[in-house]
């Protein structure tokens, strides 16, 4: 009775629900994972190398076991099955709006073969954690607690030995196979399962600690650098939830697993929320548009708007494919209340740039920068970037870094008489553009 495991959000062996079921079939199991070209169309270049980094890495833990694909998965699938004489299908569920119908037309193709979604990429799947007349949670911190008390289970026990795999080789009438791809950018950190665990040991033993006083600082190498491993599932969160202690700096850590699963959960409840306003008032509110409209976002998307806190975001993100959350959230706030821009726009090209761009966290992140979103910032919360460069990056250390204009700037958050010539000035008047932004806002 042979299974089908279709990897896609769970490029790992260790700790994977879905590779349980598929062994406990009691046959042999054929390892797939399907390239459809839809999802590498709406990837930015540094996402898909993540991917085909880490689809490299679970072929060589399956000794070259992996059957690598093209096309689109309910023509694959299928293909697959028949090719092996499989019962089953074995995934670990997909919560996303493309997933979800993606998954809806396997299913129909595969007719009498089940496919058996086990698992999922949280460490409480998407529609368990409800208010008690069974209505989803639309502010985090009831969310949390009722989180916290519905808790998780263990990490699953699985690893290449769960299972007697089938060899791509031996398989014969099936879909083409395929040559991993190479998208030919240059990742900051490696990718795949293996290099997961190495990140996440590294942090366990010189970051968790500090972290719950040190994460909001892009000046001090503070944070986990786990969100592209945890998009790609070569890491469980139940796996990291079982290292963290009760230390301030492990609770401070599971609460920012929480907010992913609770981003995911709003997104399952209401998927057209990944590109429209959650808060449907906001349909209204007056946004910039036109040629300097686009002006602004170029010098934005460039990092050449004059305010130094920002402009080391936008370049950080574009010469890594990584950006600090804490400088993601002043540069979400300047693109929506100092340029007046739609969150869809900044929204879009960070998923085009980001390694670790995940629809929930990314577009409800945006959402809650421009207060449009569930548990959204207070509309007339303006950050203010020189004041949050002087909090956040007191010594300029981070912003020196990545603004080579500024590299030798002693003060870097007051540049009225020190401003070098090169680096250009401001592209508007914080002042005059909070104001603005309240307007609309009050407006509404």
């Amino acid at each position: 009775m042979p299974a089908v495991l279709w990897f896609r959000r769970d490029l790992r062996l260790a700790d994977l629900p879905a590779l349980q079921a598929a062994a406990e079939s009691d046959g042999d199991v054929i390892a797939c994972y399907v390239l459809d070209p839809r999802l590498k169309s709406s990837s930015g270049a540094r996402r898909l190398q993540y991917l085909y980094d880490a689809l490299r890495d679970l072929h060589e833990s399956l000794d070259g076991r992996l059957l690598v694909t093209r096309g689109d998965p309910k023509t694959r699938i299928p293909a697959l099955v028949k090719a092996v004489d499989a019962t089953s299908v074995h995934v670990s569920e997909d919560h996303t709006p493309f997933g979800r119908r993606r998954d809806d037309e396997v299913r129909d193709a595969l007719g009498d073969v089940e496919l058996i979604a086990t698992g999922s990429p949280y460490l409480v799947s998407p529609g368990r954690v409800t208010k008690g007349d069974g209505t989803p949670y639309k502010v985090f911190t009831p969310f949390y607690d009722a989180w916290r008390k519905h808790g998780w289970r263990k990490p699953a026990d699985s690893g290449k030995k769960s299972a007697r795999w089938i060899d791509p080789g031996d398989v014969t009438g099936g879909p083409a196979v395929v040559d991993i791809p190479d998208a030919g950018v240059e990742l900051e950190l490696p990718a795949g399962e293996r290099a997961a665990r190495q990140q996440w040991k590294k942090f366990l033993g010189d970051g968790v600690d500090g972290y719950d006083d040190d994460r909001n600082r892009p000046d001090l190498a503070a944070t986990s650098r786990m969100s592209a491993h945890l998009k790609f599932g070569t890491i469980h969160p139940r796996t990291m939830a079982a290292d963290l202690g009760r230390g301030k700096g492990a609770q401070a850590y599971l609460r920012e697993l929480a907010f992913r699963d609770f981003y995911a959960s709003v997104v399952h409840e209401w998927p057209d929320s990944t590109w429209w306003n959650w808060n449907k008032s906001f349909d209204a509110i007056e946004v910039d548009d036109g040629p300097e409209a686009e002006k602004a976002f170029e010098a934005w998307k460039a990092g050449k708007t004059g305010f130094p806190i920002v402009d080391a975001g936008m370049r950080q993100l574009a010469e890594t494919g990584f950006m600090h959350n804490r400088v993601r959230m002043i540069v979400a706030s300047f693109l929506v209340k100092d340029l007046h821009l739609p969150w869809q726009w900044g929204a879009r090209w960070f998923l085009d740039q980001l390694v670790d761009g995940d629809m929930a966290n990314n577009q409800h992140g945006w959402q809650w920068a421009a207060g449009c979103g569930t548990d959204a910032a207070p509309y007339f919360r303006v950050f203010n970037p020189t004041t949050q460069g002087k909090k956040f990056d007191p010594s300029g250390d981070y912003i020196r870094r990545w603004v080579s204009e500024l590299a030798d700037t002693d003060d870097v958050h007051k540049l009225e008489s020190t401003r070098p010539s090169d680096y250009p000035e401001p592209i508007v008047d914080h002042g005059q553009e909070r104001a603005e932004a309240l307007r609309r806002y009050g407006a509404l």
